[in-house]
């Protein structure tokens, strides 16, 4: 299965888990399979990123091959793999997830992070809009869920925090976020390059 960039009108709970997937792996996956079970979404898109603002484009592979990686690990029905984010035309998260409301309305999206990721979040680019229009899923990372869970923007979205059942429940002037206990996987893409010679 493909995403339509130009959108749908299909009724569905999707997670959408962004990333450089420098190459995609099991880890991916995992986290993957574990927020759709927690809440009960209806599919989760890995959206390979054209080029992360915060990331070096040094040792990057190109776009084709990252989406490829990522769809080895999809299985294109529940786990899907989509290279949208380049066909939206979008840099900046905040923007790419207003398009894909704008273009899919009768769908409703879940943003999914790791542990790492709540940590850096106030560096990115408009991220209290983010976490106020879209609900966001945090999942742990290996040495990270600690510092993220006392971190600052856990500490300014503690009002809007909710139980991972209650997360897409009625729809609130602010957006929620929880923490999904899953078991942590250990499985990383610079361990994967550096093991296989890429920078």
């Amino acid at each position: 299965m493909t995403i339509n960039p130009r959108g749908a009108r299909h009724r569905r709970r999707v997670g959408l888990l962004g990333g450089s997937f420098n190459p995609a792996h099991d880890g991916h996956r995992h986290v993957a399979e574990a927020v759709r079970r927690a809440l009960r979404l209806d599919q989760v898109w890995l959206m390979v990123s054209p080029g992360n603002p915060l990331k070096p484009r040094a040792g990057m592979a190109p776009l084709a091959a990252r989406l490829a990686s990522a769809r080895r690990i999809a299985d294109g029905r529940r786990v899907i793999a989509t290279g949208i984010e380049a066909a939206l035309g979008t840099r900046y998260t905040e923007d790419t997830l207003a398009a894909l409301r704008r273009r899919f309305p009768r769908m409703r999206f879940v943003f999914v992070i790791g542990a790492d990721n709540l940590v850096q979040l106030p560096r990115w680019q408009g991220w209290a809009r983010l976490a106020a229009g879209t609900p966001i899923a945090v999942l742990p990372r290996p040495g990270w869920t600690r510092k993220a869970l006392a971190g600052q923007a856990a500490g300014r979205l503690a009002p809007h925090r909710r139980r991972p059942g209650a997360l897409l429940a009625g729809t609130p002037p602010h957006a929620p976020w929880c923490f999904i206990p899953a078991a942590e996987h250990a499985a990383s893409a610079t361990a994967i390059r550096a093991a296989t010679g890429r920078s």
